[in-house]
């Protein structure tokens, strides 16, 4: 599973193929530190991004996933106080 860390977030971004279809979903999950320094806060919980787009390969939906991973980081960032 791919893994970006920017600053004390660290950003999954995977594929998996969609049921029943020969097509890719794009999801993301964002994780942080937690006080307990043996697990991870989840801050965005697994998601599929694009959630009307399927891709044709499992690449093409990891670099979907890890757009929309950086992107969504950016907004939970801007939006905490």
């Amino acid at each position: 599973m791919p893994t970006k860390y920017v600053d004390d977030f660290e950003i999954e971004f995977t594929a998996e193929q969609l049921p029943g279809t020969n097509k890719w979903g794009a999801y993301v999950t964002i994780y942080t530190q937690s006080a307990n320094p043996m697990h991870l806060a989840t801050v965005y919980p697994k998601h599929r991004v694009a959630a009307d787009q399927s891709f044709a390969s499992e690449a093409a939906a990891e670099a979907e996933a890890e757009k929309a991973g950086t992107l969504t980081l950016a907004q939970l960032r801007s939006s905490k106080p």
